[in-house]
């Protein structure tokens, strides 16, 4: 293991629900946002790649949940169990009788199979207006464009250039860019109009794939979202059984890092899942922290783990067990450890 602290990094004071730095603004957005917002996958049902099923009737009861608690954001996407997330928050918005005005709902274009082009842009937007009940979206993010052809989706009349015309349009309130492999959301970012990052399991305890990509994030005025803190599971639930990170094999460096950082978190009476969530949430970089749930009492959970004192000293002896770069999801071979 290497040390890969960030040079200069101060973490800020912690947040909680209630506190001043709870609601804060999304970057030049200016929407309001607070430091943790509910991960719509799992309400959805995603049982392939969280191990369970959740009911339709489950589903909404979160939803509604999640619209009267502290959180004031759910983060879905149009793909996500091909829309039955987004029907789901739409089915427990209409049942309480509109959208909370202090509540944000942030949602994803997607691809249809291949079909990435503009045409199938405006229609992702306009299934998403439909099932959550919503004329206007305020944040639209670009969903995963790594997966296809960069050239195509960049192109006049394109992915991209559709997401910022119906910007222009006022049909969505502002643009954002929601993937996994940093290289490529490098190029995406590069062709500027994003206001918003989204990344995932790419800014944890043990992996910093992302360093380049918030930096790049933060010259340009973007802010930045973080998703998967638990890098699928593994940080949630260190002695599960679980050897998967980011939904691939995890390296040995990496187990045996969350193995030692399980060790110093109950050494300081605390446990990994809420040091992983902590050490997001503090980051003066990431202005939210996305957080996937399926049942209200992780909710609550969620909000006990943001607002549990923890000491400095122990974020500082993590970020020492940190692993190297080369055992890191997106490092590559010619960069240097």
């Amino acid at each position: 293991m290497s040390s890969n602290r960030q040079a200069g990094l101060v973490m800020t004071p912690l947040t909680a629900p209630g506190g001043s730095d709870w609601i804060r603004p999304l970057g030049a957005t200016g929407l309001p946002v607070s430091a943790v917002a509910v991960g719509g996958s799992p309400l959805g049902s995603m049982p392939e790649v969280f191990g369970h099923a959740l009911s339709y009737d489950d589903g909404v009861a979160l939803a509604a949940y999640a619209l009267d608690s502290p959180v004031r954001v759910i983060d879905t996407a149009n793909g996500y169990s091909d829309g039955e997330s987004e029907r789901r928050i739409g089915a427990a918005i209409a049942a309480r009788g509109g959208l909370p005005a202090d509540f944000l709902v942030a949602t994803k274009v997607d691809a249809q199979g291949r079909d990435y082009s503009g045409a199938r842009v405006r229609a992702s937007v306009a299934e998403s207006q439909q099932r959550l009940g919503l004329d206007h979206l305020p944040l639209v993010y670009l969903h995963d464009p790594e997966q296809h052809d960069f050239a195509e989706l960049s192109a006049p009349g394109g992915a991209v250039a559709t997401l910022m015309a119906l910007r222009d349009e006022g049909v969505i309130g502002h643009v954002g860019l929601a993937g996994g492999n940093v290289h490529e959301m490098a190029r995406y970012l590069d062709l500027g109009g994003f206001e918003v990052l989204l990344v995932h399991n790419r800014w944890t305890l043990v992996d910093r794939s992302a360093t380049d990509l918030i930096a790049q994030a933060e010259q340009s005025g973007i802010a930045v979202v973080n998703a998967a803190i638990y890098g699928g599971g593994l940080l949630a639930a260190p002695r599960g059984g679980s050897t998967t990170y980011g939904y691939r094999p995890a390296p040995e460096a990496t187990l045996r890092a969350v193995a030692a950082m399980d060790r110093l978190c109950t050494e300081h009476g605390t446990d990994l899942a809420t040091a992983a969530l902590q050490a997001s949430v503090r980051d003066p970089r990431v202005a939210m922290t996305v957080v996937g749930l399926s049942r209200p009492s992780r909710l609550d959970a969620l909000v006990t783990a943001v607002a549990q004192d923890l000491p400095e000293d122990l974020f500082t002896a993590l970020e020492d067990l940190l692993p190297a770069r080369d055992h890191w999801l997106d490092h590559r071979p010619e960069e240097t450890s």
